[in-house]
């Protein structure tokens, strides 16, 4: 804690992946003692979960389409919201602004760049984002969540810091609990969700594929299933007609509980879905959405994968049978499914926010503070500790 208070202007594009992070981010500056202000769209003042004491500055932020009228329109938007933040940062003096990507943090970042206002990017995925590409050659430093990030320059790593993605504190405080007991005789709690809005192929498939398991799992099963509201019926009429017990849902508030007693995870591989099981150490089976921008969920799979976290089943062969291999690879003998618990609590980054934080605090009269150093021989990040680790052992 600098001891220091200053001023934090926070930039976020409308969606949760973009503005949870930015939140928790608000709530360590804060406890520092610091001022903090955000910085998104309409949307994204109207996302659930932000802190109370964090105002929120609607500004204009246009996409950059191919369309050349919707371009031009695009960068009028930008321009506006440019002008906008800059009467921002007249009264409120920020010592750094930090983007999380998205349009909506574009012209935040290029008011602050016009100003001389240092510029910290956090990318949440293993993808750089189209917004933070645009800006990694301006900004001081830019935050990753993963030691390998597709689309960014390699002669950007020298400003590369591995932090994680931050993660909500009631999952986080999972971390030290242990896995859930898991033997041949015990219940086998499989947790299911497709993101904030559910995802019509796992209602298709999940429960067929649950119902191919060897009889040793499919009567031990209990099942916990987020669903679109239009899929809800034909999700239950599916398990009941496999005599599978299972509690099916449009939105669980509970969802950290209903994760901790989870032995597996089916579900899509979004920045904070992989943050939150690794945090909490979940063994997963991850289905990345086939539409996302530079393919970045299937990138996100990678690490976790690698280490023997999780498994990633490509949407177009995401077939019941292919489900239920790669369960009974994970599952039919209790241990390996704790030894995959275990790898994928390996790959967590627990201090991700306070990292983050260090690394937005050392803009504004600190040196900047060795939260991650870069392997440049690998062209890999790698966290301040394993940089120590590696010089007691040279």
């Amino acid at each position: 804690m600098s001891g220091v208070s200053r001023h934090y202007v926070l930039a976020a594009g409308g969606t949760g992946g973009h503005l949870l992070p930015a939140f928790a981010l608000a709530v360590e500056l804060e406890r520092r003692g610091h001022h903090v202000a955000l910085v998104t769209d309409e949307r994204g003042a109207k996302i659930p979960g932000k802190p109370s004491f964090l105002p929120a500055h609607v500004l204009p932020a246009g996409r950059l389409g191919k369309n050349p009228l919707s371009l031009l329109k695009g960068l009028r938007a930008i321009w506006r919201g440019r002008a906008m933040a800059l009467r921002l940062f007249e009264s409120f003096e920020p010592s750094c602004v930090v983007g999380f990507g998205g349009y909506p943090a574009l012209p935040a970042l290029l008011a602050a760049q016009a100003a001389k206002i240092p510029t910290v990017i956090h990318e949440q995925n293993a993808v750089l984002g189209r917004v933070n590409r645009f800006l990694a050659k301006r900004v001081n430093a830019i935050a990753t969540s993963y030691h390998e990030v597709d689309r960014l320059d390699p002669k950007l790593w020298g400003k590369v810091h591995l932090v994680g993605n931050p993660v909500r504190p009631e999952v986080l405080a999972l971390r030290g609990e242990a896995f859930p007991e898991f033997t041949e005789d015990s219940l086998f709690r499989v947790l299911v969700t497709g993101g904030s809005q559910g995802a019509s192929v796992l209602s298709e498939v999940v429960p067929d594929g649950l119902a191919m398991l060897p009889p040793a799992l499919c009567h031990r099963l209990q099942v916990t299933q987020q669903c679109r509201p239009e899929d809800l019926e034909a999700v239950r009429a599916r398990y009941a007609g496999h005599q599978i017990p299972a509690e099916l849902g449009t939105y669980f508030e509970d969802m950290a509980s209903r994760l901790a007693e989870a032995h597996l995870f089916i579900g899509r591989a979004g920045a904070s879905t992989i943050a939150e099981l690794t945090a909490v150490g979940r063994p997963s089976i991850l289905v990345p959405l086939p539409i996302a921008t530079d393919d970045h969920q299937a990138a996100n799979t990678r690490e976790v994968v690698k280490a023997g976290g999780a498994r990633a089943i490509r949407q177009a062969g995401f077939t019941p049978k292919e489900l239920a291999k790669q369960i009974q690879a994970m599952a039919l003998h209790p241990q390996e499914l704790a030894n995959a618990a275990h790898s994928a609590w390996n790959c967590g980054l627990p201090k991700a926010v306070e990292e983050l934080a260090d690394l937005v605090e050392s803009f504004g009269g600190e040196p900047l503070m060795d939260v991650i150093r870069v392997d440049s021989g690998a062209g890999q990040a790698i966290s301040g500790s394993e940089a120590l680790a590696r010089e007691r052992v040279e």
